[in-house]
């Protein structure tokens, strides 16, 4: 018997809500230890001693959470995303790119308070410094390749082009969380909080996307488009 939209969302409420609140509440504990100067801040340092090492590797891995590196991936994402719905003859085709948009346009709003507000000093190998924490770089990352990803899945047709994706989108993110770490650009504990935000960002536009676009809300133009252009559901 298929199962109705109201008995899915039913199902998924469960893992969904654990989704926003674990990582929300694992924000809100590591930006508490930060503030406090608490023992995990300590273990994060003697963690941060060991491995840090910097070299030309960790260097261009930690450029992938860039500004100049990783918004362009997004924005070819977006352009592609744009096309498809377009053409697919969605309604309020536009409104999963502008989500995205304005998720990514959101990452600074977020981050530049809590590191002021935080004004955490940098690691040895950084200038005399504050705001490091949480790691805008890192944000910028879990966002950019996070929310290409979301926009492109729908219009993959094979489960195995969906987990390659997946993986390249989850390399992305922690090979510049890796170098940002390893260089010394970061304390672990930045990472991480940075991780947290983003979970609860992206599992937002997820909620989003699920709700706003379904395969079964066309417009209806003067010609009927390719359904091979219609997205499977979310």
């Amino acid at each position: 018997m298929p199962i109705s939209a109201n008995q899915e969302r039913a199902t998924l409420r469960g893992p969904v809500a654990l989704l926003l609140a674990l990582p929300a509440l694992l924000f809100a504990l590591i930006t508490w230890q930060v503030a406090a100067d608490g023992p995990l801040v300590r273990l994060d340092e003697r963690l941060s001693r060991v491995l840090v090492n910097p070299d030309r590797c960790s260097e261009v891995l930690a450029d992938l959470g860039t500004i100049p590196v990783a918004v362009p991936v997004l924005a070819v994402a977006l352009g592609y995303a744009a096309v498809r719905h377009r053409r697919a003859g969605a309604d309020r085709w536009w409104l999963p790119v502008a989500a995205a948009a304005l998720l990514m346009a959101l990452v600074p709003a977020l981050v530049v308070p809590l590191k002021a507000l935080m004004a955490r000093p940098g690691t040895p190998a950084e200038p005399p410094g504050t705001g490091y924490y949480p790691s805008g770089h890192t944000a910028t990352a879990a966002i950019a390749y996070g929310s290409a990803t979301l926009l492109l899945l729908p219009w993959l047709r094979t489960a195995l082009a969906r987990r390659a994706l997946i993986t390249l989108c989850a390399a992305l993110v922690l090979g510049a969380s890796y170098g940002l770490v390893r260089h010394g650009y970061h304390w672990p504990l930045d990472v991480v909080g940075s991780w947290c935000l983003c979970t609860v960002l992206l599992a937002s536009l997820w909620l989003f996307l699920r709700r706003t676009t379904a395969p079964d809300r066309p417009r209806r133009p003067a010609l009927e488009p390719d359904p091979h252009d219609r997205p499977w559901v979310y």
